[in-house]
């Protein structure tokens, strides 16, 4: 009884006025950043963004951006930073919790894209491979575009970085780094991340 009472009239409204606040706030971020949605995306959490280029978001896509969202283990909330001029695009019915997304030039994802918790997709090295360069700043980062197909799976921790592609319906193994493009239809894992065998469920 104690406990039906602590959940009535404390525990519910409290998780009420704290959902609210979170709408708002996120409301708010995503105004601010001009990001583009079909659909106001659910969000678990707060959703941290830092947008100078162009972000666009389908329908039903969803945040959980809070340690409480996915008892996963989840490091952190969601980030998104988009550089000017870059271009990141997110298709329908995609999933993500505790994401990182840095796009310098462009990424976009198809629909259906599910992510465990703590995926990394990063279309940029952060800095030069050059020890000379790296004293000075950050001129000399080799960029390049990270195109994500319908129906993938990306299990938990993976890291995604520059350059890739990965085709319709192909699975991520979790704690993946991949580093090159992965074909339709294939279950990769690794670090590097390598073909395991085709995803014979699709066929």
């Amino acid at each position: 009884m104690k406990k039906y009472i602590v959940r009535l009239f404390i525990l519910n409204p409290f998780i009420f006025l704290r959902n609210i606040y979170f709408y708002f706030f996120n409301f708010i971020v995503l105004k601010i950043n001009n990001v583009k949605y079909s659909s106001f995306p659910i969000i678990n959490g707060k959703l941290i963004i830092i947008n100078r280029g162009v972000f666009l978001l389908g329908n039903k896509i969803k945040f959980n951006s809070s340690i409480y969202s996915n008892f996963v283990g989840l490091y952190k909330p969601c980030t998104v930073e988009i550089s000017k001029n870059a271009v990141l695009k997110i298709g329908n019915f995609c999933g993500f919790s505790g994401v990182s997304i840095v796009c310098s030039e462009s990424i976009t994802i198809g629909e259906y894209l599910f992510c465990g918790g703590n995926v990394s997709i990063w279309d940029t090295d952060f800095h030069p491979l050059n020890f000379e360069k790296r004293k000075i700043g950050v001129e000399g980062t080799k960029i390049k575009s990270i195109f994500i197909g319908n129906n993938v799976f990306i299990g938990a921790n993976s890291i995604i970085l520059k350059g890739v592609t990965i085709g319709d319906r192909s699975i991520i193994g979790a704690g993946s780094v991949v580093t090159k493009s992965i074909p339709e239809d294939e279950i990769w894992a690794g670090n590097p991340a390598r073909k395991i065998s085709k995803n014979k469920i699709n066929e």
